[in-house]
């Protein structure tokens, strides 16, 4: 689809594209009255050489060098790290002149290099090598540290989980995730050590660059002999050009990714059943980060676990202390008898699944399965028919659905050997069937997985969906935890009750074991534990709430509410309770209703 531009910008982009590509043409216009006779052809290709070759060397140089230095660069803070990104770009705005000068006091014959090369980093193919890395290498480096910088700090987490050491997590996750960058870096640094002239010139003037001959050869001959001396420059760097499109075009992932949709129903085949898992989960540690302190501990035997609590009340980061991936001040972590205490994440044999998911995007499906440690060929096989994937297998990320990719990051997580499965709201980002398809299907594997699974969410219903136990956070404190039916249907105060879910919140008076006292001689009865003694507050959602004239229970409607689902808000003893209401209510009318008592939350109120 063609969009309209605004009207000035395509004659300024217009302008500066005539004018880069003006000169080209002019170039051919010459081409008849050029001195192609009186070029020294030998010696033009001895040049040709001598750039060729060390263009490539200053570039592989760069690329050893300047990679890692990038890569420090993006993951290292500090005012000496920003120092140092700072003055290794000053190459880029030294005029070339003034970079030769500055390499000859290092490497000139009388400077401390060149005295301990014995003069062999100048006038010779080593300084010519040297001075075009000067110039090139802050290319290398800022694509470096962009690359880096914008890689999901997740991949390497997830690298890590995967049973990969931190090498192996460079080399096989970080560098291949930042590689379409990096080869643009490394190609713009090879045209700039192709075509570098001024510090060539003053470090090494012989053996001659094609830049230092074209500078001889046009003092000798003047402008008609320079075409033919050009051509080879324009021809290799137009060469070296088409090269990196085609190389870039053929690595994209074809074809646009699918939109999302509801997941297929799981075919489960019958496969041997797996050695159990260890069981049971303890920690207790602290993390003190700048404005937030996380200090939590929790204990369960039960193998399907979850951690509630709104957005900053640091969920994703005791996951990632249970993982390895974060370091606490002190703590204590154990699965079963094991002590993970110090292990580094690729020995604590834990499987990790992402918010984003974390997919490596270098690697299509089958890939992403093979990439884990000690990874089981026929287990991945059979994951990738279990949940679907299997004539997904030669896609990248890029042409998979939201639904597509959480699956692959489960199977990629099941494939190796763990006592932990650890899932950060894995279901956030999908709409809503897909995410409720999702759910169901995630319980259905929890009952076939011998390991225990511990659930990140903010959402009640999903915590009561998948989990047997709760850990409730706020501000990095636990408010609450246990089995996940007494923590929901019995909060420990309302701040609990309302992240569990509460927002239909009333007040009453323990009357019983199991019943409420509303005022003015109403009661009401509630199933699940025994209520604490005294005042309590009680909520239950709208939805459960329903109108009808032969409701068991009795109030008056005070006001409704406007909106595409209105409601009554209802006066029950001396309590007030909000209703989804389809028929016709004025305020002051008698009314009768049913609720869900299943649905009933109750807390003590101080």
């Amino acid at each position: 689809m063609t969009r309209k531009i605004a009207s000035p910008l395509p004659w300024l982009a217009g302008l500066l594209a005539i004018y880069l590509v003006a000169p080209l043409i002019a170039g051919v216009q010459a081409a008849v009255a050029a001195h192609w006779s009186r070029v020294d052809y030998p010696a033009l290709a001895r040049a040709c050489a001598v750039s060729l070759a060390s263009a490539s060397s200053a570039t592989l140089l760069t690329a050893l060098c300047g990679i890692p230095l990038g890569f420090l660069l993006a993951r290292v803070r500090g005012r000496t790290m920003g120092v140092l990104g700072f003055l290794v770009q000053l190459p880029l705005a030294l005029p070339p002149l003034a970079s030769g000068v500055l390499l000859l006091f290092l490497l000139g014959y009388n400077a401390p290099l060149g005295r301990l090369a014995d003069g062999a980093l100048t006038d010779s193919f080593a300084g010519i090598v040297l001075a075009e890395a000067f110039v090139s290498a802050p290319f290398v480096i800022i694509a470096a540290r962009s690359a880096f910088e914008s890689i999901d700090p997740a991949i390497e987490d997830v690298a890590s989980t995967l049973g990969r050491g931190r090498l192996a997590v460079f080399l096989r996750a970080t560098l291949p995730a930042a590689r379409p960058a990096l080869l643009a870096g490394l190609l713009l640094a090879w045209l700039r050590a192709f075509g570098e002239f001024g510090a060539t010139v003053m470090v090494a003037y012989h053996p001659y660059s094609l830049p230092v001959y074209t500078y001889v050869a046009f003092g000798d001959q003047g402008l008609p002999a320079m075409l033919p001396v050009l051509l080879p420059a324009i021809g290799l760097a137009l060469a070296i050009m088409t090269l990196s499109t085609v190389v870039r075009e053929r690595r994209a992932p074809r074809g646009p990714a699918p939109a999302a949709a509801a997941a297929p129903r799981l075919a489960i085949p019958s496969a041997p059943a797996a050695p159990a898992a260890a069981t049971g989960l303890s920690f207790e540690f602290e993390r003190h980060l700048p404005g937030f302190h996380l200090a939590v501990h929790w204990s369960s035997e039960a193998r399907r676990l979850a951690i509630l609590g709104p957005s900053g009340s640091g969920k994703s980061l005791t996951l990632k202390l249970i993982a390895g991936l974060e370091r606490p001040e002190r703590g204590v972590i154990r699965i079963g008898s094991r002590d993970l205490t110090g292990l580094e994440p690729d020995r604590r044999r834990i499987g990790y699944v992402p918010q984003s998911y974390a997919l490596f995007p270098h690697l299509d499906v089958a890939g992403q399965l093979r990439f884990p440690a000690g990874a089981d060929a026929a287990l991945a096989a059979r994951w990738l028919e279990r949940l679907g994937l299997t004539n997904l297998a030669h896609r990248r990320p890029a042409q998979l659905s939201l639904g597509q990719q959480q699956r692959v990051a489960l199977a990629r997580a099941l494939v190796r050997p763990a006592d932990l499965l650890l899932l950060d709201e894995p279901f956030s980002a999908l709409d809503a069937p897909l995410r409720g398809t999702l759910r169901r299907e995630m319980r259905a594997l929890q009952a076939e997985l011998p390991i225990t699974t511990l659930l990140v969410t903010h959402d009640p219903g999903e915590a009561l969906l998948l989990a047997d136990e709760i850990l409730v956070l706020s501000g990095g404190r636990p408010l609450q935890s246990g089995p996940a039916e007494r923590v929901l249907r019995r909060p420990v105060n309302e701040l609990a009750a309302r992240l569990l879910g509460a927002d239909n919140v009333s007040e009453g008076l323990a009357a019983g074991a199991n019943r409420i006292a509303l005022g003015h001689g109403v009661t009401l009865d509630i199933p699940g534990p025994p209520l604490p003694a005294g005042p309590v507050g009680w909520s239950i959602p709208a939805d459960r709430v329903w109108l009808h004239e032969g409701g068991r229970h009795a109030g008056t409607v005070e006001a409704l509410g406007d909106g595409p689902l209105p409601r009554a808000l209802i006066r029950f003893g001396e309590a007030r309770i909000r209703a989804a209401c389809g028929h016709d209510l004025a305020p002051g009318q008698h009314c009768r209703f049913d609720l869900d008592a299943e649905r009933i939350q109750v807390w003590p109120r101080n």
